[in-house]
């Protein structure tokens, strides 16, 4: 086990697309001893469970998360945005994962802290081996910051 492997990681998913969710699942499912892996499926729905409100009161402070830019109710930049404008929430590290590969959309989510962007492969194999590599590098390489409280 590398030296930095983090003991239990929360991983929030925030996507609509119901394909790119079950290979995020896929891809994290293998190794749920370590992993919980929640999903929520738009801006609003996100927004309260990272801000712990209404039926994500219980919810658990991330230690990663995945966002896609192109969401219902509020889109990825607006998320990011009041993410890293919270205190509480601007240490979580913040994986872009969207199909644009404008460059645009590149230097704004930068801007906005996030700590990586990754263009969505259309080939689900590529996915797979993309997810594959964030899991790798965020969950067993780097040093999360402990968010539990």
């Amino acid at each position: 086990m590398n030296a930095t492997r983090n003991e239990h990681t929360d991983v929030l998913l925030i996507e609509d697309n119901p394909g790119d969710i079950r290979l995020i699942e896929e891809a994290f499912g293998a190794h749920s001893e370590d992993v919980t892996l929640s999903v929520v499926h738009d801006g609003i729905a996100a927004l309260d469970f990272l801000f712990q409100r209404g039926e994500y009161a219980e919810s658990p402070t991330p230690g990663l998360v995945l966002l896609d830019l192109n969401l219902p109710r509020k889109n990825g930049d607006e998320i990011l945005e009041e993410m890293k404008n919270e205190p509480t929430l601007r240490r979580i590290p913040v994986v872009v994962l969207t199909s644009s590969q404008a460059r645009e959309d590149v230097l704004r989510t930068y801007d906005k802290c996030a700590n990586a962007f990754l263009t969505k492969p259309i080939d689900p194999d590529a996915f797979l081996e993309i997810i594959e590599s964030v899991r790798e590098f965020w969950l067993s390489t780097a040093r999360l910051p402990d968010t539990r409280g």
